[in-house]
């Protein structure tokens, strides 16, 4: 999978991952391989990422997150 983290000022990070775990509204939810398109708010939390053997973190206090056909962006406030 795709994933891409950005922000108003840059790109965070932009790769591929095996995973991604967010801090949605309604609670953590888990991204995998071929995961259903999807449209979500953030909250104040962690994302944790597997780019396939380093498993990555970045706090964030909001955001939304679009998954669809194995793209993952994350726009954070």
């Amino acid at each position: 999978m795709k994933l891409e983290i950005i922000s108003a000022e840059k790109i965070l990070f932009k790769g591929d991952v095996r995973r991604v775990t967010l801090p949605g509204s309604l609670g953590t939810f888990t991204v995998l391989d071929q995961h259903a398109p999807l449209i979500s708010t953030l909250t104040h939390g962690n994302v944790v990422f597997d780019t396939g053997g380093e498993e990555k973190q970045l706090t964030i206090d909001s955001g939304v997150v679009e998954v669809l056909d194995n793209r993952i962006v994350v726009c954070i406030n």
